[in-house]
């Protein structure tokens, strides 16, 4: 049998910097990942422009987590998007910071991050082991024992950082799950995040490419309204995406209802806004009273259409059935949810090891000593723009950095 002081399994940015920090602490390291190549998440990163940071404060950054900022906080403050940012910059990676603070390489291609991490794991010295499947992960006494496709291996401490369900073809197919779950851990139902939502019986597919700033939508599931949300939405297809719209859908699931509200921020006031302007202009036709900077008018013609309102119908002629249902279309235009993304769309992956499982100040699991986590295994996702990749560093090196500590002191 093969022995390493530390083995890691996953070779994403979480795994790497992992097991980077090992040996920097002078341990032996086995690294193991199903592809052929290192990193190959962060090749799709960006859309392969590699969107690696936030350049914010790190005050507001670590509140970008769908409330696990108390979780994420020692690993973001022990290594910051500034200490990444930096990394790259010294190690001949030049950032540019583009629109709402997201940083990328210059150079605007992932294959340069990417290179760089595999060329640092190799002159490290560690041990890659490409190509394998982890099958098994056994604890016996105090050491662990991972039977591969490669042979067996076993080792003092064990990392995961496997990532979630999300893109199986880059390897992330749920093992780090099934380890876990083997290891004594409460696993977190998953489900897709960083996702689009996916509409039934969808009217809007004519409009797809149509863009909304700041627009304001409420999320509902069986009659209750769950949370109010605002952001930047972009009509597709076969549904609804955008940062406003996949930021929040960590809380969404099919049969769930969203209404959209076009024209601002609270639909009660706006009802009350159209239906005095539609008063007031009585010898109007509804398209020309209803002009509004917020919506399209071929969109509003849509809705007109919806509701069976002929486009040179009068204010003065329109029946209060009609009004009401039309400002409905306009403030909370209702949606129900087929879907939350898919397996090859969602960027990340909500739930996975629980967090109460898991020491934030370390990364080591509560329940089996010796065993880490770190990354998108883990029951964290964060917004779009950068968060989940630092996020996965940081955690990366805040447990190799405790794995290093533990070694000296043992």
């Amino acid at each position: 049998m093969n022995f390493f002081d530390v083995t890691v399994i996953g070779a994403g940015p979480a795994g790497i910097f992992a097991a980077l920090t090992c040996k920097k602490a002078g341990l032996s390291v086995a690294l193991f990942d199903k592809n052929k190549t290192l990193g190959r998440k962060i090749l799709i990163s960006g859309g392969g422009k590699c969107n690696v940071t936030q350049d914010e404060d790190m005050s507001d950054f670590i509140n970008r987590f769908g409330g696990h900022a108390n979780f994420v906080k020692p690993a973001l403050l022990n290594f910051t998007n500034e200490d990444f940012i930096n990394y790259l910059n010294i190690n001949g990676i030049p950032t540019t910071v583009m629109e709402n603070h997201k940083v990328f390489p210059k150079s605007m291609k992932s294959t340069d991050v990417v290179n760089l991490l595999t060329q640092k794991v190799n002159q490290a010295g560690i041990q890659v082991f490409k190509s394998t499947t982890v099958e098994q992960v056994k604890k016996e006494e105090a050491h662990f024992h991972l039977t591969t496709t490669a042979g067996t291996y076993s080792s003092r401490f064990l990392i995961i950082t496997t990532g979630g369900t999300s893109f199986p073809a880059t390897g992330t197919t749920g093992d780090g799950h099934v380890f876990a779950k083997q290891l004594g851990h409460k696993i977190v139902p998953t489900n897709f995040a960083l996702a689009p939502l996916f509409i039934k019986n969808f009217q809007l597919s004519d409009f797809s490419g149509l863009s909304f700033e700041n627009l304001t939508y409420t999320h509902w599931r069986g009659g209750k309204k769950i949370g109010t949300y605002c952001g930047d939405m972009l009509i597709t297809h076969k549904g609804v995406s955008g940062p406003g719209i996949i930021n929040n859908t960590r809380y969404m699931v099919r049969d769930d209802v969203v209404k959209l509200n076009f024209v601002g921020t609270n639909d009660e006031e706006n009802r009350g806004t159209l239906t005095k302007l539609l008063q007031k202009n009585p010898k109007l036709t509804v398209k020309n009273a209803l002009t509004l900077p917020e919506i399209p008018k071929r969109l509003l013609e849509h809705f007109l259409m919806l509701v069976g309102i002929d486009s040179q119908i009068k204010c003065a002629e329109l029946s209060k059935i009609m009004r009401t249902q039309l400002l409905t279309l306009l403030t909370a235009y209702e949606m129900d949810i087929k879907s939350v993304g898919c397996v090859n769309s969602a960027m990340v992956t909500a739930g996975g090891v629980s967090l109460k499982d898991v020491n934030p100040k370390t990364m080591a699991s509560r329940r089996v000593d010796g065993l880490y986590f770190a990354g998108e295994v883990l029951d964290v996702d964060g917004d779009t723009g950068g968060y989940n990749i630092q996020f996965a560093v940081s955690s990366g090196i805040l447990a190799g950095s405790d794995v290093g500590r533990r070694s000296r002191d043992d």
